[in-house]
């Protein structure tokens, strides 16, 4: 390629990545703005919490690949002169934008995946827990303790509380005792029953039926046991490989927890030896021990498909 081709190539280049530059922020701006619009437009507190906790972090991280990708286009146009000295300049141009823009990829990956996420919970827990209108009435509405809540909730929303499956919010108007209940996802996650329809089957058993070899796969029976209609589901799973367990047993201090009125919430924070770190919160401290009792992070950290 002589000079005269290269040059008119590199202006065309320089136009192109303009270009390409402009159209990622467009669509970095839409997709924040269209976040933002649908965002507002959900119609309560309730409705903000689960928009925003199933796609804040993910569209966040979208506007930040698009201004990635824009970071790549613009370095592309950059030291123009000295690319155009040799062509061997606009390989190596190329190989310096692709480390900003994915530099600035990456370190948006770590921000919301490892920082945001804490801001997020602030802003989950304020719209969790702002204080509900009755819009019949137009009363301030009260949220009722994990004691006062039960009398309110039916046999089956008692048992998905139980095992920490669903975690349920009921406000009442003081004035007419009309209530309000809210679903939240809970702490460890359980499956649906597929006999009475709520979220209280757990794996209560593991047992090795065939064990795996180098030439052969085994074969694991696990059981399933719903806390509230008593249903007994089993799955068979193969295995290619020898289990073996990734996490040492816990070993829990009985009765960590004493009795404090003045306690308004309860974190727990789990720390698991691969480095990974899982937070609770929980209303009380009756609540909190009880999830002590039964936490075991291999159940929690394990996805079954039934």
């Amino acid at each position: 390629m002589d000079q005269t081709t290269y040059h008119a190539f590199l202006d065309q280049w320089d136009l192109v990545m303009y270009g390409l530059a402009g159209l990622s922020l467009v669509v970095s701006f839409i997709i924040y703005l269209t976040y933002k619009i649908k965002y507002a437009s959900q119609n309560g507190y309730k409705e903000k919490f689960d928009f925003a906790s199933s796609q804040e972090i993910k569209k966040y991280l979208a506007v930040n690949f698009a201004i990635a990708a824009a970071i790549f286009f613009v370095c592309n146009t950059a030291s123009a002169d000295t690319v155009k000295l040799n062509i061997i300049w606009f390989f190596i141009r190329i190989f310096i934008s692709i480390c900003f823009g994915t530099l600035w990829g990456y370190v948006a990956y770590l921000v919301f995946s490892y920082y945001y996420p804490k801001r997020l919970h602030k802003k989950l827990h304020r719209l969790r827990y702002t204080p509900r209108v009755n819009p019949k009435t137009g009363n301030k509405m009260k949220l009722l303790s994990e004691e006062e809540e039960d009398a309110y909730l039916d046999e089956g929303m008692q048992a998905e509380e139980n095992v920490f499956s669903v975690d349920y919010d009921v406000w009442i108007d003081p004035d007419t005792e009309e209530t309000h209940i809210e679903k939240y996802k809970g702490h460890l996650s359980a499956l649906e029953c597929d006999r009475c329809g709520f979220q209280t089957l757990k794996l209560v058993k593991e047992e090795i039926t065939t064990p795996a070899t180098e030439t052969e796969e085994g074969e694991l029976l696990k059981e399933y046991n719903c806390s509230y209609c008593g249903r007994i589901k089993r799955k068979s799973v193969k295995i290619t490989t020898q289990i073996s367990s990734s996490f040492d047993s816990a070993t829990l201090i009985a009765d960590p927890l004493a009795h404090d009125g003045k306690v308004v919430t309860v974190k727990v924070e789990i720390h698991a030896n691969t480095g990974d770190i899982k937070n609770y919160e929980f209303q009380n401290l009756k609540q909190a021990s009880q999830f002590l009792k039964e936490f075991d992070l291999e159940k929690l950290e394990e996805e079954v498909e039934i």
